[in-house]
Protein backbone atom coordinates (compact mmCIF):
# COMPACT_ATOMS: atom_id res chain seq x y z
CA UNK A 1 0.00 0.00 0.00
CA UNK A 2 3.24 2.20 0.80
CA UNK A 3 4.35 2.00 -2.64
CA UNK A 4 1.37 2.31 -4.25
CA UNK A 5 0.79 6.05 -2.56
CA UNK A 6 4.36 7.33 -3.32
CA UNK A 7 3.34 6.70 -6.96
CA UNK A 8 0.56 8.17 -6.77
CA UNK A 9 0.71 11.14 -4.57
CA UNK A 10 3.12 13.32 -6.95
CA UNK A 11 -0.19 12.38 -9.80
CA UNK A 12 -2.41 13.82 -7.28
CA UNK A 13 -0.50 17.00 -6.14
CA UNK A 14 0.18 17.46 -10.27
CA UNK A 15 -3.96 17.36 -10.69
CA UNK A 16 -4.71 19.81 -7.69
CA UNK A 17 -3.33 22.32 -9.73
CA UNK A 18 -6.44 22.56 -11.45
CA UNK A 19 -9.70 21.60 -11.68
CA UNK A 20 -10.69 20.65 -14.90
CA UNK A 21 -12.67 18.54 -17.45
CA UNK A 22 -11.69 14.34 -17.87
CA UNK A 23 -12.41 11.52 -20.34
CA UNK A 24 -12.11 13.60 -23.41
CA UNK A 25 -15.34 14.93 -23.79
CA UNK A 26 -16.98 11.98 -23.34
CA UNK A 27 -19.54 10.19 -20.65
CA UNK A 28 -18.62 9.48 -17.52
CA UNK A 29 -19.37 5.44 -17.19
CA UNK A 30 -19.08 3.86 -21.14
CA UNK A 31 -16.63 3.55 -23.50
CA UNK A 32 -16.38 6.55 -25.81
CA UNK A 33 -14.35 7.27 -28.88
CA UNK A 34 -12.78 10.88 -27.82
CA UNK A 35 -8.96 10.98 -28.20
CA UNK A 36 -6.66 13.71 -27.12
CA UNK A 37 -4.79 16.17 -30.17
CA UNK A 38 -1.66 16.05 -31.47
CA UNK A 39 1.39 16.85 -28.63
CA UNK A 40 -2.23 17.82 -26.07
CA UNK A 41 -1.74 16.15 -22.28
CA UNK A 42 -4.78 15.78 -20.26
CA UNK A 43 -4.36 14.83 -16.58
CA UNK A 44 -7.32 13.01 -14.61
CA UNK A 45 -8.91 12.97 -11.23
CA UNK A 46 -11.76 10.49 -10.44
CA UNK A 47 -13.50 9.34 -7.52
CA UNK A 48 -16.10 6.32 -7.51
CA UNK A 49 -17.70 5.04 -5.25
CA UNK A 50 -20.34 1.65 -4.67
CA UNK A 51 -22.61 1.95 -2.50
CA UNK A 52 -23.51 -2.19 -1.80
CA UNK A 53 -25.51 -4.12 1.29
CA UNK A 54 -24.49 -3.79 4.00
CA UNK A 55 -20.42 -2.42 2.87
CA UNK A 56 -19.79 0.07 0.68
CA UNK A 57 -16.10 0.95 -1.25
CA UNK A 58 -14.31 4.47 -2.23
CA UNK A 59 -11.33 4.82 -4.38
CA UNK A 60 -9.56 7.91 -6.11
CA UNK A 61 -7.48 7.44 -9.46
CA UNK A 62 -5.28 9.90 -11.08
CA UNK A 63 -4.63 9.22 -15.00
CA UNK A 64 -2.02 11.32 -17.66
CA UNK A 65 -2.83 10.87 -21.22
CA UNK A 66 -1.03 12.05 -24.51
CA UNK A 67 -1.79 12.47 -27.74
CA UNK A 68 0.40 10.88 -30.27
CA UNK A 69 -1.48 12.30 -32.92
CA UNK A 70 -5.22 13.49 -33.39
CA UNK A 71 -6.04 9.66 -33.50
CA UNK A 72 -3.66 8.18 -31.35
CA UNK A 73 -3.31 8.19 -27.34
CA UNK A 74 -1.86 6.66 -24.74
CA UNK A 75 -3.26 6.47 -21.68
CA UNK A 76 -1.56 5.56 -17.44
CA UNK A 77 -3.47 5.34 -14.25
CA UNK A 78 -2.79 4.65 -10.83
CA UNK A 79 -5.14 4.23 -7.79
CA UNK A 80 -5.93 4.65 -3.96
CA UNK A 81 -8.21 2.81 -2.17
CA UNK A 82 -9.88 4.28 0.39
CA UNK A 83 -12.27 1.45 1.52
CA UNK A 84 -13.28 -1.49 0.05
CA UNK A 85 -15.87 -4.27 -0.22
CA UNK A 86 -16.65 -7.54 -1.41
CA UNK A 87 -18.72 -6.58 -4.07
CA UNK A 88 -19.01 -8.15 -7.53
CA UNK A 89 -16.73 -7.72 -9.98
CA UNK A 90 -17.03 -4.64 -12.12
CA UNK A 91 -15.50 -2.01 -14.02
CA UNK A 92 -17.37 0.76 -13.02
CA UNK A 93 -15.54 3.49 -15.68
CA UNK A 94 -14.29 2.87 -18.87
CA UNK A 95 -10.77 4.70 -18.65
CA UNK A 96 -10.25 4.20 -15.03
CA UNK A 97 -11.20 1.13 -13.41
CA UNK A 98 -12.89 1.25 -9.60
CA UNK A 99 -9.87 -1.51 -8.82
CA UNK A 100 -6.45 -1.40 -7.25
CA UNK A 101 -4.33 -2.12 -10.53
CA UNK A 102 -2.38 0.19 -12.65
CA UNK A 103 -2.83 0.63 -16.09
CA UNK A 104 -1.65 1.67 -19.17
CA UNK A 105 -4.06 2.38 -22.44
CA UNK A 106 -3.33 2.54 -26.01
CA UNK A 107 -6.40 4.28 -27.88
CA UNK A 108 -6.66 4.27 -31.94
CA UNK A 109 -9.38 5.91 -33.38
CA UNK A 110 -8.62 3.99 -37.12
CA UNK A 111 -12.29 5.61 -38.12
CA UNK A 112 -14.19 8.66 -38.96
CA UNK A 113 -16.19 10.43 -41.56
CA UNK A 114 -16.96 13.84 -41.45
CA UNK A 115 -20.76 15.08 -43.06
CA UNK A 116 -22.54 18.35 -41.97
CA UNK A 117 -21.25 20.91 -40.26
CA UNK A 118 -19.58 19.68 -37.14
CA UNK A 119 -21.31 16.14 -37.20
CA UNK A 120 -19.12 12.84 -37.58
CA UNK A 121 -19.39 9.01 -37.36
CA UNK A 122 -16.31 7.51 -35.64
CA UNK A 123 -14.74 4.42 -34.40
CA UNK A 124 -11.82 4.10 -31.51
CA UNK A 125 -10.37 1.04 -30.50
CA UNK A 126 -8.53 0.35 -27.10
CA UNK A 127 -5.62 -2.51 -25.95
CA UNK A 128 -4.31 -2.02 -22.25
CA UNK A 129 -2.08 -3.95 -19.90
CA UNK A 130 -3.11 -4.24 -16.28
CA UNK A 131 -0.55 -4.64 -13.57
CA UNK A 132 -1.80 -5.05 -9.94
CA UNK A 133 -1.59 -3.47 -6.89
CA UNK A 134 -1.04 -3.91 -3.37
CA UNK A 135 -4.51 -3.11 -2.14
CA UNK A 136 -6.79 -5.83 -2.63
CA UNK A 137 -10.52 -5.47 -1.23
CA UNK A 138 -11.88 -8.14 1.21
CA UNK A 139 -13.60 -11.31 0.54
CA UNK A 140 -12.71 -14.13 -1.83
CA UNK A 141 -10.89 -11.81 -4.69
CA UNK A 142 -8.38 -10.11 -2.01
CA UNK A 143 -7.38 -13.89 -0.66
CA UNK A 144 -6.23 -14.48 -4.64
CA UNK A 145 -2.36 -14.05 -6.02
CA UNK A 146 -2.99 -10.99 -8.45
CA UNK A 147 -1.43 -11.23 -11.94
CA UNK A 148 -1.47 -9.24 -14.69
CA UNK A 149 -4.21 -9.05 -17.15
CA UNK A 150 -5.20 -7.55 -20.47
CA UNK A 151 -8.08 -5.04 -21.45
CA UNK A 152 -9.38 -4.42 -25.31
CA UNK A 153 -12.16 -2.54 -26.16
CA UNK A 154 -13.96 -0.74 -28.50
CA UNK A 155 -16.64 2.30 -29.47
CA UNK A 156 -18.28 3.56 -32.49
CA UNK A 157 -20.71 6.56 -32.08
CA UNK A 158 -22.34 9.95 -33.94
CA UNK A 159 -20.97 13.34 -32.36
CA UNK A 160 -22.64 16.56 -33.68
CA UNK A 161 -22.93 19.96 -31.67
CA UNK A 162 -26.52 18.85 -30.45
CA UNK A 163 -26.31 14.93 -29.88
CA UNK A 164 -23.76 12.37 -29.28
CA UNK A 165 -24.44 8.65 -29.38
CA UNK A 166 -21.64 6.05 -28.39
CA UNK A 167 -22.07 2.19 -28.58
CA UNK A 168 -19.19 -0.23 -26.92
CA UNK A 169 -18.32 -3.58 -26.02
CA UNK A 170 -14.52 -4.88 -23.83
CA UNK A 171 -13.42 -7.57 -22.05
CA UNK A 172 -10.56 -8.04 -19.58
CA UNK A 173 -9.02 -11.14 -18.99
CA UNK A 174 -6.39 -11.61 -15.72
CA UNK A 175 -3.21 -14.25 -16.36
CA UNK A 176 -3.00 -17.49 -13.50
CA UNK A 177 -1.05 -17.38 -10.66
CA UNK A 178 -0.53 -20.37 -8.26
CA UNK A 179 -3.29 -22.08 -10.07
CA UNK A 180 -5.62 -19.09 -8.98
CA UNK A 181 -7.18 -16.44 -11.68
CA UNK A 182 -8.91 -13.31 -10.77
CA UNK A 183 -12.64 -13.65 -12.96
CA UNK A 184 -12.73 -12.13 -17.09
CA UNK A 185 -15.22 -9.88 -17.60
CA UNK A 186 -17.22 -8.95 -20.54
CA UNK A 187 -18.42 -5.24 -20.63
CA UNK A 188 -21.08 -3.33 -23.01
CA UNK A 189 -22.08 0.38 -22.61
CA UNK A 190 -24.51 2.96 -24.57
CA UNK A 191 -24.55 6.56 -24.03
CA UNK A 192 -26.40 9.79 -25.31
CA UNK A 193 -25.97 12.91 -24.76
CA UNK A 194 -27.68 16.27 -25.33
CA UNK A 195 -26.04 19.70 -25.28
CA UNK A 196 -28.83 22.23 -25.11
CA UNK A 197 -28.30 25.28 -27.20
CA UNK A 198 -27.29 27.75 -24.81
CA UNK A 199 -24.10 26.09 -24.81
CA UNK A 200 -22.93 25.19 -27.93
CA UNK A 201 -20.93 27.77 -28.11
CA UNK A 202 -17.06 27.34 -28.65
CA UNK A 203 -14.07 28.04 -27.04
CA UNK A 204 -13.72 29.61 -24.78
CA UNK A 205 -17.29 29.94 -23.56
CA UNK A 206 -19.03 27.36 -21.28
CA UNK A 207 -20.42 23.84 -22.61
CA UNK A 208 -22.74 21.72 -20.82
CA UNK A 209 -24.40 18.22 -21.81
CA UNK A 210 -26.69 15.59 -20.42
CA UNK A 211 -26.12 12.19 -20.74
CA UNK A 212 -28.10 8.67 -20.36
CA UNK A 213 -25.49 6.09 -19.88
CA UNK A 214 -26.22 2.28 -19.35
CA UNK A 215 -23.52 -0.47 -18.82
CA UNK A 216 -23.33 -3.90 -18.88
CA UNK A 217 -20.69 -6.55 -17.08
CA UNK A 218 -20.96 -10.62 -17.02
CA UNK A 219 -18.01 -12.32 -15.10
CA UNK A 220 -16.80 -15.56 -15.70
CA UNK A 221 -15.89 -17.66 -12.36
CA UNK A 222 -12.77 -17.58 -9.77
CA UNK A 223 -10.42 -20.29 -10.41
CA UNK A 224 -8.89 -21.33 -7.24
CA UNK A 225 -6.82 -24.44 -6.71
CA UNK A 226 -7.35 -24.78 -10.91
CA UNK A 227 -10.72 -25.21 -9.99
CA UNK A 228 -13.66 -22.62 -11.40
CA UNK A 229 -15.54 -22.12 -7.66
CA UNK A 230 -19.41 -22.05 -7.95
CA UNK A 231 -21.72 -18.92 -7.33
CA UNK A 232 -18.80 -16.25 -8.01
CA UNK A 233 -20.11 -15.65 -11.82
CA UNK A 234 -22.71 -13.32 -12.64
CA UNK A 235 -23.31 -9.98 -14.36
CA UNK A 236 -24.98 -6.83 -14.17
CA UNK A 237 -26.94 -3.39 -16.18
CA UNK A 238 -26.68 -0.41 -14.73
CA UNK A 239 -28.31 2.92 -16.00
CA UNK A 240 -28.21 6.32 -14.60
CA UNK A 241 -27.87 10.35 -15.64
CA UNK A 242 -24.86 12.54 -15.77
CA UNK A 243 -23.69 15.26 -17.06
CA UNK A 244 -20.92 17.19 -18.27
CA UNK A 245 -19.57 20.89 -18.29
CA UNK A 246 -16.17 22.59 -19.68
CA UNK A 247 -14.83 25.83 -19.17
CA UNK A 248 -11.86 26.56 -21.46
CA UNK A 249 -9.72 23.64 -20.48
CA UNK A 250 -11.00 23.24 -17.14
CA UNK A 251 -14.29 21.24 -16.35
CA UNK A 252 -16.20 18.14 -14.21
CA UNK A 253 -18.30 15.71 -14.94
CA UNK A 254 -20.51 13.41 -12.67
CA UNK A 255 -23.01 10.67 -12.57
CA UNK A 256 -25.10 8.26 -10.74
CA UNK A 257 -26.08 4.42 -12.23
CA UNK A 258 -28.55 2.36 -10.80
CA UNK A 259 -29.18 -1.35 -10.96
CA UNK A 260 -31.69 -2.25 -13.51
CA UNK A 261 -30.43 -5.97 -13.49
CA UNK A 262 -28.87 -8.01 -11.12
CA UNK A 263 -27.64 -11.32 -11.34
CA UNK A 264 -24.37 -12.14 -9.24
CA UNK A 265 -23.05 -14.80 -7.49
CA UNK A 266 -24.24 -15.49 -3.95
CA UNK A 267 -20.64 -15.13 -2.35
CA UNK A 268 -20.42 -11.57 -3.21
CA UNK A 269 -22.32 -8.47 -1.40
CA UNK A 270 -24.90 -6.83 -3.45
CA UNK A 271 -24.23 -3.45 -5.21
CA UNK A 272 -27.03 -0.57 -4.74
CA UNK A 273 -26.06 2.08 -6.93
CA UNK A 274 -22.48 3.31 -8.23
CA UNK A 275 -21.12 7.52 -8.40
CA UNK A 276 -18.17 8.72 -10.33
CA UNK A 277 -17.25 12.10 -10.64
CA UNK A 278 -14.14 12.86 -12.71
CA UNK A 279 -11.88 16.31 -12.91
CA UNK A 280 -9.25 16.88 -15.40
CA UNK A 281 -7.28 19.49 -16.91
CA UNK A 282 -6.00 19.60 -20.74
CA UNK A 283 -2.37 21.10 -21.65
Amino acid sequence: MRTDRVILVPLLMLSAISVAFGSGHGPVFAIATPTNVKGGWSLDLGTMDRIGTPDSGAMGRAMLSYGITPDIQLSVSGPAVFTAAPLPPARVTAMMPATADYEAIGAWRFQRRDFGVGSRIETTAYGGLILPGSQKPPGLLGQLPWAPGELAMIATGYVSRKNYIWAGIGGMHFDESHNDRRPGMLMWSLAYAYRPKPFRKNYPHLDGRFFIEANGEYSDRVLHNALAVPGTNGGQVFVGPSTLWIYKNYGIEAGIELPVYRNTGPLFERERYRIAIDFSYFF
